[in-house]
């Protein structure tokens, strides 16, 4: 039986110009590398599974490279570049501070430091989650850090900057990591399908994306997810949203409907049927607030771009929007975001909500009044 091998790690970028979404730190350290200016310490700090220890390793191959190319990028080919691969290189360290995070790991690091590379011109350590690192430990990794051997490079990775000393901040070049953006994401993973042979729609990728919150790694997974789960090598939106347990646009388009049409009845019932299938109320309701927004957004032909779906389901978006007037839709997301705020302290969670729905539904009833009551204060004047 052929070994699986995850698309996260299958996939992972070898080089700067494969890296997703994060082309104002590649350039910069391409940039760095053709001027010579390299610092000696970097700090790449930001969202979980967006490239940090990637660009790391991709680092510390390229400047060892014998042979770079004429874009700065390592050639993939020459002894370090194939020792780094087969992970023999002598000239990269990497050390993962959330389970060596005490003073004698660090002091066994600083040791290593003071032995010049055989081959290559720089020893690379790479010091992954240095946020878990000991003050004892960070105190015993100031001076090396401050004045290392001039061939020696410190790239350190960590999710969370806020509790790393200052004292160790201001000897680092910081270079902070973007949440990755929907469309590279859903781009990405076209790429990957299309490699694989993987049949998929396009709605289907970018809900993916939706779901990974900007960390591409966590789009992998579950792509490879979908892909497992599916009967036949697709990607498809139905059996998506039935995996990730995720409301369709479908159900938020229908209530909208039943509120401009004034159809109460319907819209609880089409919020029982969410009940049963097992989703959560506080879903429904967050999942609203968001479809509010979007037809807010629809309304201007300047703002409908912010909207990250497909074209065919921003087609609806745009049709729906032109139903229901602005003051409605501010009015509807203001009682929904009440209602999200206050839902983890109601009592009665199910009854919550649905007084929210007919708070919404009984909108368009209240403008008119407010409409007739307005004109009757004209007529008086």
């Amino acid at each position: 039986m052929e070994n699986f091998v995850v698309s996260a790690r299958k996939y992972r970028p070898a080089d700067f110009k494969s890296v997703v979404g994060q082309k104002h730190i590649t350039t910069t350290l391409q940039n760095a590398i053709k001027n010579k200016h390299l610092a000696q310490a970097f700090l790449f700090c930001g969202p979980r599974g967006v490239g940090k220890t990637t660009c790391a390793r991709i680092l510390a191959k390229t400047i060892n490279c014998e042979n770079l190319q004429a874009d700065f990028e390592a050639c993939g080919k020459c002894d370090s570049c194939v020792s780094f691969h087969n992970n023999s290189s002598f000239n990269i360290y990497e050390l993962d501070a959330a389970s060596n995070n005490s003073v004698e790991d660090i002091r066994n690091l600083v040791d290593q430091v003071r032995y010049a590379p055989q081959k290559g011109d720089y020893k690379v350590y790479i010091i992954d989650e240095v946020h878990m690192l000991s003050t004892s430990a960070f105190n015993a990794f100031l001076k090396t850090l401050e004045e290392p051997p001039k061939y020696a490079i410190f790239i350190l990775a960590t999710t969370e900057k806020h509790k790393i000393l200052p004292t160790i901040l201001s000897r680092c070049q910081i270079f902070d990591f973007n949440r990755i953006q929907v469309k590279h994401i859903a781009k990405h993973l076209q790429e990957i399908a299309e490699k694989e042979k993987v049949d998929y729609e396009e709605e289907a990728l970018r809900l993916i994306a939706n779901k990974a919150d900007g960390a591409l790694r966590d789009a992998l997974s579950i792509f490879d997810l979908i892909v497992t789960y599916s009967a036949g090598k697709k990607v498809t939106y139905q059996e998506t949203i039935d995996n990730l347990h995720i409301l369709d646009y479908d159900y938020y388009f229908k209530v909208v409907e039943g509120f401009l049409a004034e159809d109460l009845s319907k819209v609880l019932l089409i919020f029982d049927e969410i009940l049963k299938k097992g989703f959560d109320g506080h879903n429904f309701i967050v999942g609203l607030c968001e479809h509010f927004r979007d037809l807010l957004v629809s309304k201007d032909p300047a703002t409908v771009e912010l909207i990250e779906v497909s074209d065919s389901t921003k087609e609806k978006y745009l049709e729906q929007s032109q139903f229901a007037s602005v003051s409605f839709l501010l009015s509807a997301l203001n009682i929904a975001n009440q209602c999200d705020i206050h839902y983890k302290t109601s009592k009665n969670q199910r009854l919550h909500v649905e007084l929210a729905l007919m708070k919404i539904a009984k909108l368009p009833q209240a403008f008119r009044l407010a409409m007739m009551a307005a004109d009757e204060t004209k007529k008086k004047a």
